[in-house]
């Protein structure tokens, strides 16, 4: 006569050891955690707004994901740079020209010229009155990018020589999306 096991599935549950649980769960946990730092250091990574130079796109203490991978500077990027000359903390502007470039900025009418060719800037807060101390026009060096910040008079960028043309190296990533707060949660345009 065959000997069957009549034991309910609930009760063979029952007998797999506490500890060998608690491993499984250790183990998920731990991968989470190397997937999530190896994602961050890798791919993308959170960064704070601080102050007002990108209304009205980004707001200040917006918590914006940056990217750096395969990143190349193109015009019309919103970017996040450190330039130590300025300041310890990273930076958010907007890329406006790119090497080889020449910008022209007419304080009076407040009007932003790359190449000759007037820009269509539907983003800014308000038209290019603030001078700096960087002269015009100013053709961007090979390797650098030339920045400014969509709040024009209330944002120090490339129009000072603090921060000047910006070394490409410089630039930590564009910004892909706002993630807080969540009402202006998205793609960042």
């Amino acid at each position: 006569m065959d000997n069957f096991n009549l034991s309910s599935p609930e009760s063979e549950e029952e007998k797999i050891p506490l500890r060998v649980e608690l491993y499984d769960w250790l183990q998920c946990l731990v991968t989470a955690l190397v997937g999530c730092i190896l994602v961050f250091l890798f791919l993308c990574r959170v960064i704070g707004v601080d102050g007002n130079s990108m209304n009205p796109t980004l707001l200040n203490n917006d918590k914006i994901v940056i990217s750096n991978l395969f990143y190349e500077p193109r015009i019309g990027d919103i970017i996040v740079l450190t330039k130590r000359s300025f300041s310890s903390e990273p930076i958010v502007k907007r890329v406006i020209a790119t090497e080889g470039q020449t910008i022209d900025i007419d304080f009076e009418t407040g009007e932003v010229w790359r190449d000759g060719k007037l820009l269509d800037e539907p983003y800014i807060n308000e038209l290019t009155h603030k001078y700096y101390d960087v002269s015009f026009p100013a053709t961007v060096p090979e390797g650098c990018i030339f920045v400014m910040g969509d709040n024009r008079n209330r944002s120090t960028d490339s129009r000072a020589s603090s921060i000047g043309f910006v070394d490409k190296r410089c630039v930590l990533g564009r910004v892909l999306c706002e993630i807080l707060p969540l009402s202006r949660f998205g793609l960042v345009k």
